[in-house]
């Protein structure tokens, strides 16, 4: 079988892409409107042509001209107008209404199947209106659709991350999704080989120094020479006094009154627990304020590699510029793992 190339819309870093790869799937093409980001993804997918566009001003019919034969369109367009946090302004929000975009590159290449990513709400807000929007724009190209929400934790990662996904084929076949599996994944078994190291520390590349005891941690070892982004955040000496403070396993309803916060998000100032999973890797997980982000045992929040572990990210995928840019690379992506699951639903179907 030829291999099977997909389009990556709206690709972030490249976690969907990463996934497909692992499932022996080829990137032909990715659009990333953040030419940081677009950079990051180049440099890890350096045979993938990458445009570094504002996706509403692509030309499909000219992008299909240079790549011809793609079998799968996927892509999760931006989320901010569904999201939890922040003011949610729906149908109001311009937003909101970049899965038609999405909408328009399947009408143009026609793949045989496609994967839309985006968060949970987006099945619910305004009483399903967006969900029937894009169901129903499929349809009318002639794709059976099927949506649900996943947990990345059902799948071996070690994250309580929900995501909603939309799967479509053109062979008249409703897909079904993948099947959670038993075995859960721990912080422990995710990131305690990698190096102990304080608030300030850290090194752009590490020996690997520590056997893997986990199998996910030997999968996400497989073929890297060592540790890279393992760069802990120099945090401040009240922050250092506060996770003093804090013993394993507890959080900030330990804390005397006179370092309690008023931070809204929850998690704040609390320990990972080591042989739980973590809460989702959000864009700001360098700080103990912004959410569950402080490591089980060191006085200090979680490293970019840390992070990436957390995601699912192969320790051989580096990233790249600012360490801001970077957390928001890691923050923003679907978990690899999570998108080799959906990859694998595709092609058990391609071979039937």
């Amino acid at each position: 079988m030829n291999k099977l190339r997909i389009g990556d819309l709206f690709a972030g870093v490249g976690g969907l892409s990463q996934g497909f790869i692992s499932k022996g799937f080829e990137v032909e093409f990715a659009i990333e409107y953040d030419s940081n980001i677009a950079k990051s993804y180049k440099l890890n997918h350096p045979s993938t042509s990458v445009y570094d566009e504002d996706i509403q001003n692509i030309n499909f019919k000219e992008l299909k001209s240079k790549h011809k034969n793609i079998d799968v369109i996927v892509g999760g367009p931006p989320c901010q107008g569904f999201s939890q946090k922040g003011k949610r302004l729906s149908i109001n929000d311009e937003r909101n209404f970049l899965f038609k975009r999405f909408i328009d590159a399947v009408a143009i290449f026609k793949p045989k199947y496609f994967v839309l990513e985006n968060v949970p709400n987006i099945l619910t807000t305004e009483k399903g209106f967006f969900k029937e929007q894009i169901i129903k724009g499929f349809e009318e190209l002639g794709y059976k659709v099927n949506s649900k929400v996943l947990n990345a934790s059902d799948f071996g990662i070690p994250q309580n991350r929900r995501r909603a996904f939309f799967i479509g084929s053109l062979n008249g076949e409703l897909l079904d999704f993948p099947t959670p599996k038993e075995k859960r994944t721990t912080i422990k078994e995710a990131i305690y080989d990698l190096p102990f190291i304080n608030s300030g520390e850290g090194d752009d590349f590490y020996h690997y120094h520590k056997p893997s005891v986990s199998d996910y941690q030997k999968k996400l070892r497989k073929n890297s020479k060592g540790i890279y982004n393992h760069i802990s955040t120099n945090h401040s000496k009240l922050a250092l006094e506060r996770l003093a403070l804090i013993p394993k396993g507890k959080g900030k309803e330990v804390l005397p009154e006179q370092h309690k916060t008023k931070s809204i998000y929850s998690g704040t100032w609390s320990r990972l627990l080591e042989d739980d999973i973590a809460s989702t890797i959000t864009t700001r997980f360098d700080t103990p304020s912004s959410g569950l982000f402080t490591h089980p045992i060191l006085n200090r929040c979680l490293t970019v590699r840390e992070a990436a572990r957390i995601q699912s990210f192969s320790d051989k995928f580096i990233f790249y510029g600012t360490k801001t840019n970077q957390m928001k690379q890691v923050g923003n992506a679907v978990p690899p793992m999570l998108a080799a699951e959906i990859a694998n639903v595709i092609l058990k179907n391609i071979k039937k």
